[in-house]
């Protein structure tokens, strides 16, 4: 392949899009913010300027948020060379010395990887038993972790980052990121099948909704699916297929919202590019302000029907009630006339209800 011809700056916009060239490594002392060879973000974890000291302290590496905590309420933790104590203390990693034990922290940059998981590769992260992990497949040790796992027997598409914000929003059910499966169950599926379970179907662990199902194929003794979720249960896909009977026989994830697996060969990974990052965020950042409206709605509903509700009981204990506690209240005509003869009221004179 002939070497990539070098164009200036003010004339590479006019020019035909070309295969991209790798630019050489920037250090991430020297800018906070910087591109990867891929095109991905180089951000430090745990950047701005209010991060609460404990998510700083995490995002170093220097264990779980509640750890973090103990470590900052024995005293141990220093803020521009003063001992910090106060949970919740915000701070400015950009600008701010923090160190912990006299030790400067060391803060990793951003890292966010797309993976082809094999079927037999676990997602966890640490297995007792040793076997073969995702992030072995990656070989990077900078606090990474899953997003959206996938069970030892699946396969397909895995986001891997140590970005704990977006992927906290990309597994949460309430930001609504689509997941799309390719599924192949045993026998052959019907229409009623299909229609129970976009209906929803019940689990163990609650009421299991599927945003779409549908058949792609039919073949001797299996049908092929393409499903698509938007929910995190344990299992979800296999469990709710088995409650129509049809065992999975095949699973692979191919897309995460904006995402897509395309043809990355199985076992392989990437780093996502600027671009597939910067659509992760801005989905994950849309889902909440919708969510957060539709909430925000629902409750005003809630807060209107409440008070018409309390208003049309105040207004029913304002009037006088004639009626004695063992009878009955009529309906229509034979209302008036109980309430003129109190105590002669006959159960049958309508329905009514018990004060």
């Amino acid at each position: 392949m002939p070497p990539v011809k070098k164009t200036n700056r003010s004339t590479s916009k006019r020019q035909p899009k070309q295969a991209p060239v790798r630019p050489r490594p920037t250090s991430a002392s020297k800018k906070s913010t910087s591109r990867s060879q891929s095109g991905g973000t180089r951000k430090l974890a745990a950047g701005g300027s209010e991060v609460r000291l404990q998510k700083v302290l995490a995002a170093a590496g220097l264990g779980s948020r509640r750890s973090c905590e103990e470590l900052i309420s024995e005293g141990r933790v220093e803020v521009d060379r003063q001992v910090v104590k106060k949970l919740g203390t915000k701070v400015n990693p950009d600008e701010q010395e923090i160190k912990v034990d006299g030790q400067h922290i060391a803060r990793p940059t951003l890292r966010y990887y797309m993976l082809n998981k094999p079927a037999g590769v676990l997602c966890t992260n640490n297995d007792p038993a040793g076997r073969l992990r995702v992030l072995d497949l990656i070989g990077d040790a900078n606090h990474l972790f899953t997003i959206g796992r996938l069970d030892r027997s699946s396969e397909g598409l895995i986001i891997i980052t140590n970005d704990g914000e977006l992927a906290n929003r990309i597994a949460h059910p309430s930001y609504e990121v689509s997941k799309v499966y390719l599924v192949r169950v045993a026998g052959d599926m019907r229409r009623e099948d299909l229609a129970e379970i976009r209906e929803g179907v019940y689990l163990s662990d609650g009421k299991a909704h599927v945003e779409s199902i549908r058949i792609k194929s039919h073949r001797k003794k299996t049908t092929d699916l393409e499903m698509v979720l938007s929910e995190g249960k344990n299992r979800e896909i296999r469990r709710v297929l088995a409650r129509v009977r049809h065992k999975v026989l095949m699973l692979k994830r191919i897309a995460i919202g904006p995402i897509r697996l395309a043809d990355l060969p199985e076992g392989a990974y990437r780093e996502l590019t600027y671009r597939e990052v910067s659509a992760l965020k801005k989905l994950t950042k849309s889902k909440s302000r919708s969510s957060a409206g539709v909430k925000k709605k629902r409750t005003a509903r809630v807060r209107k029907d409440s008070s018409s509700s309390r208003r049309s009981d105040a207004s029913r204990n304002s009037k006088p009630r004639t009626l004695s506690q063992g009878n009955r209240q009529g309906t229509s005509a034979g209302r008036g006339r109980q309430a003129a003869r109190p105590g002669r009221g006959k159960s049958g004179a309508g329905r009514g209800r018990r004060r």
